[in-house]
């Protein structure tokens, strides 16, 4: 891998993150277009590239970590909730991935699940738009602050999450949609989906590097490593900055939209003779 190559996986992994349009799929796209042949340290890598996405949440929600930190010292008994509720909002991913990860990976894992996956997302996502708008609802999501949720809406969320195990899902999709739909404000669910995100990636990351460390390391290179997961923090943080704005004002209808475009995208790269 050139260290062209690990900005631009970087670029697309840090963009795509957060954002409720699989970054999966996005980098599998990459990749191809790359001409990168797929190999396991190449997968594991794909995986612990997150590290950049999830330092850009750590810095841009360091006021958040600073009161769950107080909460597990007894100061704050908001931060301390909060970190009950990620850690419930985890706990499904980390039981039910420990059971499925081979066979997803195995059965999954390639570009027609994608496909499916991400024209199934856009056609929900356009679905529960409409829906929200036609019960006065509106694209702003009013709704429970994030300090009020509940443990049970927290272990929804979570369950929610599992279903982005397919690749092509989306997790940030699905903790959204998640937290909207167990009442929680636009802005709460967006939060509670970053945070969640911070424990779940986190180990997923770290299951792969000490997994598959040191074959990424040998046949990618520390230098290129390095680089695309820097590449990964910044444009994250990019992102998630333009995302928090964005859903504010225009709500979730354009992923909806891009979700389906993506899909037919992957649907001529599947005819011209993409596999994965």
């Amino acid at each position: 891998m050139t260290i062209l190559q690990s900005l631009i996986l970087g670029l697309v992994e840090g963009l795509t993150e957060y954002l409720p349009v699989s970054s999966t799929g996005h980098l599998i796209i990459a990749q191809h277009l790359l001409g990168m042949k797929e190999s396991s340290a190449l997968n594991a890598y794909s995986v612990c590239i997150q590290i950049g996405a999830i330092l850009a949440v750590v810095n841009l929600y360091f006021f958040r970590i600073c009161e769950m930190w107080k909460g597990l010292c007894g100061k704050n008994p908001a931060g301390r909730k909060l970190i009950y509720n990620i850690l419930l909002g985890f706990l499904p991913a980390m039981i039910i991935g420990f059971f499925l990860a081979g066979p997803i990976k195995d059965y999954l894992f390639n570009a027609e699940t994608v496909l499916v996956s991400w024209a199934i997302g856009g056609i929900v996502i356009l679905l529960f738009v409409r829906y929200s708008m036609k019960n006065g609802k509106g694209r702003h999501q009013e709704g429970t602050a994030l300090e009020d949720m509940s443990w049970k809406a927290a272990l929804t969320v979570g369950f929610m999450q599992c279903i982005a195990m397919c690749p092509g899902t989306s997790r940030s999709l699905m903790t959204m949609l998640g937290g909207l739909m167990v009442g929680l404000s636009m802005a709460a669910a967006v939060e509670f989906s970053f945070l969640l995100g911070l424990v779940t990636l986190g180990a997923a990351t770290a299951y792969d590097f000490l997994k598959h460390g040191s074959n990424m390391v040998t046949e990618l290179g520390w230098g290129p490593m390095i680089a695309g997961t820097v590449m990964s923090w910044l444009s994250a943080i990019v992102a998630v900055k333009w995302m928090v704005g964005y859903l504010q004002k225009h709500g979730l209808s354009f992923f909806g939209w891009y979700r389906i475009g993506a899909a037919l995208v992957m649907l001529v790269l599947i005819l011209n003779g993409l596999s994965v």
